[in-house]
């Protein structure tokens, strides 16, 4: 495999290349991988290398962590498969055991070696920023600390961007002015001011996540352009679930549409009725 840091550490001097030797496992329906040969890789920043797993009866991992309607974007295996299973390795659950070796890294840090494993890969240069900025959105919601100011930043920016997002297709396919810089344009005229202030406000609102300023780019920008495509394909899925398996499809319901959810979205909902309610009388 290409990446000329990854190393095979089950290998004499640990100076061979990596070998990704997977064993799959169920259980109850959800499907797990077991590496059964360890391999490490060197970062730049560390003076020693890491290794996953540091047991690998004891380690499982479900590839790359790729919400099904994104695996058209991020598929869970390719060239980033190996920093994917790297970074598994390096993120553990608080009050456990290290499922590596090697030097202690925060939740912050191995994201950044995430990045750095998939350039080493050959990984593009799009998909590997859109699976560091995934990574680290999680991050910041539940590892970083003071939570009070980074819950609030990630899930504000986003929020705002989508509901802007939501308002400009009213706009545009409306006859009242929604967002003043649409205004009363042409179709055309609407479509490229709205894709200007897509790319505008992204850029402005990331300024909120400080440090993580480049993540706040690359989700804000990312939401922006592919809100669409993914309510879509949220709806064609939906169909399709609904039609396979009607049972399985309720208990789906059942488990993600908590009070939380209802709330959030009647929420949401609520600020785009008033908007347009108040600029469409």
């Amino acid at each position: 495999m290409a990446g000329e840091r990854f190393f095979d550490a089950e290998s004499a001097g640990m100076t061979g290349p990596a070998r990704i030797c997977l064993e799959r496992h169920e259980v109850d329906g959800k499907e797990t991988f077991q590496i059964v040969r360890r391999f490490g890789f060197r970062d730049e920043g560390f003076d020693e290398p890491f290794i996953v797993p540091a047991d690998p009866e004891m380690f499982r991992s479900d590839l790359t962590s790729v919400p099904v309607l994104f695996t058209w974007l991020v598929p869970r295996t390719g060239n980033h498969l190996p920093a994917a299973l790297l970074h598994d390795g390096l993120v553990y659950p608080p009050g456990e055991p290290a499922s590596y070796t090697g030097p202690e890294v925060s939740r912050e840090q191995a994201d950044g070696i995430f990045r750095n494993a998939m350039a080493d890969l050959g990984t593009g240069w799009l998909r590997r920023w859109l699976v560091w900025t995934a990574v680290i959105l999680a991050t910041a919601l539940t590892d970083l600390r003071p939570r009070w100011r980074w819950v609030p930043v990630v899930a504000g920016t986003l929020a705002a961007v989508s509901i802007l997002g939501v308002l400009a297709t009213i706009d545009l396919f409306d006859q009242c002015t929604v967002l003043p810089w649409m205004a009363d344009r042409s179709w055309l005229g609407e479509l490229a001011y709205g894709a200007m202030a897509a790319l505008g406000i992204p850029l402005v609102l990331s300024l909120l996540w400080g440090r993580l300023y480049k993540a706040g780019i690359v989700a804000c920008l990312a939401l922006a352009f592919l809100l669409h495509v993914t309510v879509l394909l949220a709806l064609l899925s939906a169909v399709y679930q609904v039609i396979e398996s009607p049972r399985a499809a309720w208990a789906t319901v059942r488990r993600y549409v908590t009070p939380s959810v209802l709330a959030g979205v009647l929420a949401y909902g609520g600020v785009i009725a008033f908007v347009v309610w108040w600029r469409c009388p």
